[in-house]
């Protein structure tokens, strides 16, 4: 889970990553019609009315398969009703909702995924819910144009110290075993599975065999790695090269390089790396929309 800050006319908004999904902080939203204090009753005043309800439930029976129907029909026929009543967690506990939720402490408040948060930016303002749209579209082409910069870079060192990796071989695996040129690739394919197999379970064969469509656009193994596999895999190039020129065994070397790649993994998991990336650039990226504003 992850959090990001947007700012529309003036009010920090937050949206909170969970998977593959971005909540928005409905409660930050409403603060654009209503100061603090007033922010819990504008949501509650939305989701009780008919159309919301009904936005609600088609939005769960297309990407809920918990979602309870039934429950879900008796609110649509009492809403607009003056004395339907419902709150955001009354609406969870009783249809098994997983598109909205409320949470406490830090960064709290009202969260709906961005489908229904755009919704109800329009309880706000029509001219709001677009400078929302704008303004989160503008996070997800910075957050993608940094992931492949990130990436680029990280696929570059990987290349180089491949070559580092093949000196390496070049110098003291093929002299010991007098390998003949014709067959030295054999060995240089060898030597990267076995990394390969360290980082991602199966060699260039086993992946090709089992992605032909992406082998016909030209794609590799570790075309499909991600930034973390990237920097564990130029690691795990450099170290190794060392192995190698310590006479280490390919036995013991498998051994000490599984278990280097399990815990470089478990460290660079744990670790936002678009965060932190974006940390770094939003000095020069909002020099730069200054700039461009002037």
């Amino acid at each position: 889970m992850k959090n990001s800050v947007i700012n529309v006319l003036g009010v920090n908004i937050t949206i909170t990553s969970i998977g593959e999904d971005d909540f928005i902080c409905l409660t930050d939203m409403a603060k654009a019609k209503n100061d603090d204090s007033r922010a819990a009753d504008v949501i509650k005043n939305w989701i009780r009315g008919r159309s919301t309800i009904e936005f609600l439930g088609v939005w769960e029976s297309i990407y809920n398969p918990q979602f309870k129907v039934v429950e879900f029909d008796h609110f649509r026929r009492e809403a607009g009703l003056p004395t339907f009543t419902m709150s955001v967690t009354n609406w969870v506990e009783k249809t098994q909702a997983i598109g909205i939720f409320s949470k406490s402490g830090k960064n709290g408040g009202t969260y709906a995924h961005k489908d229904i948060a755009f919704e109800f930016g329009s309880a706000i303002s029509p001219s709001f819910k677009l400078f929302v749209i704008k303004e989160y579209q503008r996070l997800k082409d910075i957050e993608s144009n940094i992931y492949g910069i990130e990436w680029n870079v990280k696929r570059v060192l990987s290349k180089a110290n491949y070559q580092i990796h093949t000196d390496a071989i070049k110098k003291y695996i093929i002299p010991k075993y007098g390998y003949t040129q014709a067959k030295e690739w054999i060995l240089y394919a060898d030597e990267a599975d076995l990394l390969n197999l360290v980082l991602f379970r199966c060699t260039a064969k086993q992946w090709r065999d089992s992605n032909p469509e992406r082998v016909l656009h030209g794609e590799n193994i570790r075309d499909m790695a991600s930034i973390n596999e990237l920097a564990v895999l130029s690691n795990l190039e450099s170290l190794n090269s060392i192995l190698i020129k310590n006479n280490v065994s390919k036995r013991e070397r498998f051994k000490i390089l599984n278990e280097t790649a399990r815990e470089q993994k478990e460290t660079l998991d744990k670790i936002d790396i678009i965060k932190s990336v974006k940390k770094e650039s939003d000095g020069t990226f909002l020099r730069l929309t200054k700039k461009n504003k002037n």
